[in-house]
């Protein structure tokens, strides 16, 4: 775990002051530079030591197969894990004769810096090599979110005592060997050599590699260039294998003379393009990178970011830590889908390896919301490329004997790849899920081009799976049966909540859009009777409630089960589903994450208050926070119920997931939910956002340890400026000209707000709020401190 307070609270920097070797592995995803196309992991320059190396491109992946005790129908046959590709990280100094190399003579100093307004990772480095040599290093990295395939590195060094003969190699190098895997099912399967040589191209200040995957059949190219200024004689040369290029400078420099090398680095990928195609795709992108140079990009970057800033920053007054966190998972955030384009989101972005590089429904219900409302063409993007899948998702609903469309629980291509179906095939609400994304985003922005074009179609084919995978009973009651929920640690259940309420607004989001668009809809097959149903089982939907206990049942039966025996588990047991069976996990009242908690957030609407204050209360009391996706939920019905120091305490859980590595995985990348969550936590959370049935309302409180919120939307072209503090909220418009207006809704009333003024408003008194709800034993959140 990283030691707390591990990077210094700074508002716009995540800065080491020193070197921990222990802690390589969770810095190098800290570190990670992507920009949602290409992926970095934060190695140090010379490559060792190192944690986990790695580099990745979005969607390029081997097959492997998925092996089964037992097989049964229906089960996936392979799986897809995202490969570790060429390495164009790597620039290895020689100081007469000595590699450079943090473990051996005397590191004197060592400091890296991720700028988030600058978007580069930087390194300062002064060492001694045992032979008593001393020298700087200085080197600057940055992943361009202007130019999609382009990667930079500036490497500067100088001698600092006496001249010095100094050696740099910089290379490309495929199929590097990676560390074991672990037993932890969430951590990747490790492909040996899994790219194979096609072509070698070497010139002298640089070349270009060709590989293609054995058993996915994909081909990558990866190429380098060098830019070359020092004082004095010095020599470049270039030489190429198989698997690496090598260029290498060498020079002789006197004190105050400096070595400067900028490495333009381009990939690019396909499936279906030839050798020479994707050969001069990358030959193509290092001509651009070289016409704007290194200070070109840099000036590139900044400006993209402050754009993004712009109209995205969240601003907290009174917990410097969540300061700095927010913006360090909106940086993270938008560099896991900035350049995607029509590419998946995984759980780790391209920060690392973890869960094999696989999207999940948490790109649609965590990270899509927070880029709807901050990078929405992103979130346009990732949909999509769900829309481009549905050919398999219909082929995989198939195979299940149902209707409609049956999206994958975990891929990265479009094909169902977990092999454990009572968590994965099980889990059918990603369907709903994919269709609340969609529904959000046309709600958000007004862009019903993208609903003729792609989200008409996943809502219909998404309604349609739940018309068959659910029926009425005698009673007319609409049930959902054999589904898990979020809810991992209670699989296979009847009416999860949860997945009827969401199949229930799929039933109506789907009929109100085939009404927008009659052409479109009667081109897929819809007519007035399957629209009908779709209402009719929307009203029909069965809730489980349990009378006696005056809260809703997670799923049917559930407060009936046995209550786990939380006082008998030790810390060390946790999470459980790697200390205990499923078995006894599956027939107990014990949530991993929040689950009917969700179902209130998300559809909230469903739910009056007291209901949520009850069944937060009841369900907060069995919820262990296993997986990182509940803290940040838990802090919105926290709040909501009027329980705000919990919540402020549950936005602290989400937002140091990963800069104290809670959860102790964060070695093998970053939990990008959870830092969208922290997004998700302070916005829907602290400012009370919620947007159903197309109004958009808040109804912002803030616990007593933070001053001020102010934040950021963007609404159907609009750019909303939400200002909270203790008592009042200021509301305003930055864009739309002077006869902009938008009327939202405050704690209930309508508010006109236009260009020309903005308009503040009290917060009303609280109401009164019962005790405080207790967590399981050992599993509260840490409690936020004052500053």
């Amino acid at each position: 775990m990283i030691r707390e307070r591990a990077y210094p609270v700074d508002p716009w920097h995540i800065r080491e002051t020193r070197l921990d070797l222990d802690l390589l592995a969770q810095s190098e995803s800290v570190f990670a530079l992507a920009n949602g196309h290409i992926g970095i992991r934060g190695n140090l320059d010379e490559g060792e030591p190192h944690g986990l190396p790695g580099t990745y491109l979005n969607s390029f992946y081997e097959l492997r197969p998925l092996p089964y005790a037992e097989a049964g129908y229906g089960f996936p046959e392979s799986g897809q894990t995202m490969v570790n590709v060429t390495n164009a990280k790597l620039m290895r100094l020689l100081v007469d004769d000595e590699p450079f190399d943090v473990r051996y003579g005397e590191l004197r100093s060592h400091e890296r810096v991720l700028d988030l307004r600058a978007g580069t990772l930087e390194r300062t480095v002064e060492w001694v090599s045992p032979s008593g040599q001393a020298i700087r290093v200085r080197t600057v990295r940055l992943v361009s979110f202007t130019q999609r395939s382009v990667v930079a590195f500036l490497y500067e060094v100088e001698p600092l005592d006496g001249p010095s003969r100094l050696i740099l190699q910089s290379e490309l190098v495929a199929n590097e060997q990676l560390p074991p895997m672990s037993k932890d099912p969430r951590v990747a399967a490790v492909l040996d050599h899994p790219l194979q040589s096609e072509e070698v191209l070497e010139q002298r200040t640089g070349g270009l590699l060709v590989h293609r995957t054995k058993a996915s059949d994909l081909r990558m190219a990866a190429a380098m260039e060098h830019l070359v200024d020092t004082p004095g004689k010095h020599a470049v040369t270039t030489e190429g294998h198989p698997d690496w290029l090598r260029t290498t400078v060498a020079c002789k420099l006197e004190p105050g003379q400096k070595l400067r090398v900028v490495k333009l680095a381009a990939y690019g990928w396909s499936s279906h393009r030839s050798l020479p195609a994707v050969r001069d795709q990358v030959g193509a992108a290092l001509a651009s990178a070289r016409l704007d140079g290194w200070e070109g990009l840099v000036e590139a970057q900044r400006d993209y970011l402050d754009a993004f800033w712009d109209h995205s920053d969240v601003k907290v007054e009174g917990d410097p830590e969540v300061q700095q966190a927010v913006r360090f998972g909106l940086f993270h955030t938008l560099q896991a889908g900035a350049r995607a384009e029509q590419r998946p989101i995984g759980s780790k972005g391209l920060s690392g390896p973890g869960y094999d590089g696989h999207t999940f429904w948490d790109a649609e219900s965590f990270v899509l919301p927070a880029l709807t409302y901050t990078q929405p063409s992103a979130a346009a993007d990732v949909l999509r490329w769900r829309h481009s899948t549905l050919d398999l998702a219909r082929e995989r609903a198939q195979t299940l004997g149902l209707q409609g469309a049956a999206f994958p629980w975990r891929t990265i291509r479009g094909q169902e790849c977990s092999a454990y179906w009572p968590a994965g095939t099980a889990g059918f609400h990603i369907g709903a899920d994919i269709a609340d994304a969609v529904r959000r985003y046309v709600q958000a922005t007004g862009d019903y081009d993208f609903e003729r074009e792609v989200g008409l179609e996943l809502l219909v084919e998404t309604a349609r799976l739940w018309r068959s995978l659910g029926h009425h009973d005698r009673h007319g009651r609409f049930h959902i049966d054999g589904v898990t929920g979020p809810d991992e640690y209670t699989a296979v259940v009847n009416d999860n909540i949860y997945t009827n309420l969401m199949a229930q607004q799929n039933f109506m989001a789907a009929a109100d859009a085939a009404k927008r668009h009659p052409d479109l809809a009667r081109k897929l097959g819809v007519d007035d009777e399957e629209t009908a149903g779709w209402r009719d089982a929307a009203a029909a939907v069965h809730i489980p409630y349990d009378r006696e206990l005056g809260v809703h049942q997670q799923s049917e039966g559930f407060t009936r089960l046995q209550e786990w025996d939380f006082e008998a588990t030790p810390p060390e047991a946790y999470p459980l589903l790697l200390n205990y069976p499923y078995f006894d996990l599956y027939r107990k009242q014990v949530v991993k994450q929040a689950d009917l908690v969700m179902a209130m957030y998300i559809r909230g609407d469903a739910f009056t208050p007291e209901e949520k204050a009850r069944n937060f209360a009841y369900y907060d009391a069995r919820t262990v926070r296993d997986s990182s996706l509940s803290a940040c939920v838990q802090a919105v019905l926290a709040a909501e119920t009027g329980h705000l120091e919990l919540a402020h305490d549950y936005l602290g859980e989400a937002a140091l997931m990963d800069l104290h590595d809670l959860h102790q995985n964060s070695r093998d990348g970053l939990h990008i939910a959870s830092l969208a969550g922290t997004w998700i936590s302070l916005v829907a959370g602290l400012g009370g956002m919620r947007d159903f049935n197309g109004q958009l309302s808040f109804a912002p409180r803030l616990p007593s340890r933070i001053n001020n919120l102010e934040f950021s939307l963007l609404w159907r072209g609009l750019r909303l400026r939400v200002n909270v503090t203790a008592d009042e909220v200021t509301y305003s418009l930055r864009n739309g000209g002077g006869s902009a207006r938008l009327v939202i809704n405050h704690h209930g009333k309508d508010v006109e707000v236009t260009q020309v003024k903005p308009v503040t408003v009290p917060i009303p008194p609280p109401h009164p709020v019962g005790p405080a709800p207790i967590q399981p034993q050992g599993r509260a959140p840490v409690r936020r401190m004052t500053s």
